[in-house]
């Protein structure tokens, strides 16, 4: 069997670092709040390109803290409208719901997966406070355009950055750097992977950051004063010690992504199924290397019996979910479409040369 992504075999690759890196965090008797996390917010701040990161528990945190920081700032106010990808996973919908704010779904385009630009501005109204861009599979979700948008409407610009560590624009800034704050999740299947939950904001607005991290502490920068009605979210000593080794080696990682896909790319030839829109070479880090098919089900099956774990992401899209039951009547046709036939195929940076002409050889012998 193939599997979709062997994750003990990603960190074997790394495991006398990692596991000096963990003796150090483990042997220092500082398990939060201590010197892994502060280097490993200095490393990444910079290797993003941001004046600041604050390291927390894991992506959806990043996301909330964000928009709860906004809201503490007086920019948003419960009853607000965010604008956000149809097909987005749910984490990004949830972090701006749990803040009373109001979600506004906007379809993708589907020869790119990504936020359709077309639409953004027929949807802002005066409640319209910010927008959230998503990388989605390690996709570049970004453009000058977007961003002027942004800038002509006063919304602010968030990066949802948890599938897309070390992505670039043609002009070399990093994704996590675009916006006016980006959440990043460190979810072990990502291309930056702890070992457990771990997340991060970075932002060049210092102020934005300090509300962040008071927000992060229960909402106290003093021990036992509370200025916010905060929560508890953390990294660990641990999981900062294990992301410090694996950001070393990330864009050694990405290249291998790039490698695989540029093989799948050039292979696969099945009038069957499709593949998005090819973006330049440092504008998708291929967290998944997703292909749609109308019988995605059967393809999926039909891998499986060669020997082949392949994954959705997602069967349900975020307007059909019974927790936002209150969107059953929306009708999004692209995301829709998007969600009813796409199948990811293996990916990492541990699939073998003869691991990925297997999974080649397998979609194109898929015949009707």
């Amino acid at each position: 069997m193939i599997e979709f992504l062997p994750l003990g075999k990603i960190t074997e690759k790394y495991s006398d670092e990692i596991h000096a890196a963990v003796l150090r965090a483990v042997d220092s008797g500082r398990y939060l709040l201590g010197t892994e996390v502060s280097a490993f917010e200095s490393e990444y701040a910079d290797y993003i390109g941001a004046r600041n990161c604050v390291a927390c528990a894991n992506g959806l945190d990043a996301l909330w803290l964000i928009l709860r920081a906004y809201m503490e700032l007086g920019v948003m106010e419960p009853g607000d409208e965010v604008l956000v990808p149809a097909n987005t996973y749910i984490a990004t919908i949830l972090a701006i719901s749990d803040n009373g704010l109001k979600p506004v779904p906007v379809e993708p385009k589907w020869e790119t997966l990504e936020i359709d630009e077309d639409l953004i501005e027929g949807l802002i109204t005066p409640r319209t406070k910010a927008l959230i861009t998503v990388h989605l599979y390690g996709r570049l979700s970004w453009s000058g355009r977007m961003a002027d948008i942004c800038r002509r409407h006063g919304l602010k610009l968030i990066e949802d950055n948890a599938q897309a560590h070390g992505c670039e624009t043609l002009n070399g800034r990093r994704t996590g750097s675009l916006g006016d704050a980006a959440g990043h999740s460190f979810y072990p299947g990502k291309n930056l992977g702890a070992l457990g939950d771990a997340g991060a904001v970075t932002t060049d607005d210092g102020i934005l950051a300090d509300t962040i991290r008071t927000l992060a502490n229960y909402g106290s920068s003093e021990k036992y004063v509370f200025r916010y009605k905060g929560r508890n979210s953390r990294m660990d000593e641990v999981q900062a010690a294990v992301l410090r080794v694996k950001l070393a080696h990330l864009d050694e990682d990405n290249a291998a992504r790039k490698r695989i896909a540029a093989r799948y790319l050039e292979g696969i030839r099945n009038p069957l199924i499709s593949m998005p829109e090819l973006l330049p070479e440092q504008s998708n880090v291929w967290h998944q290397f997703p292909v749609f098919c109308e019988r995605r089900d059967e393809l999926q099956q039909h891998l499986a019996d060669k020997g082949i774990q392949t994954l959705i992401h997602y069967p349900i899209p975020p307007h059909k979910q019974e927790c936002y039951s209150e969107w059953g009547g929306l009708s999004f046709p692209v995301t829709e479409r998007i969600h009813e036939r796409e199948l990811s195929l293996p990916i990492g940076p541990v699939l073998t040369d003869g691991d990925v002409k297997q999974v080649i050889e397998a979609v194109n012998s898929f015949v009707e």
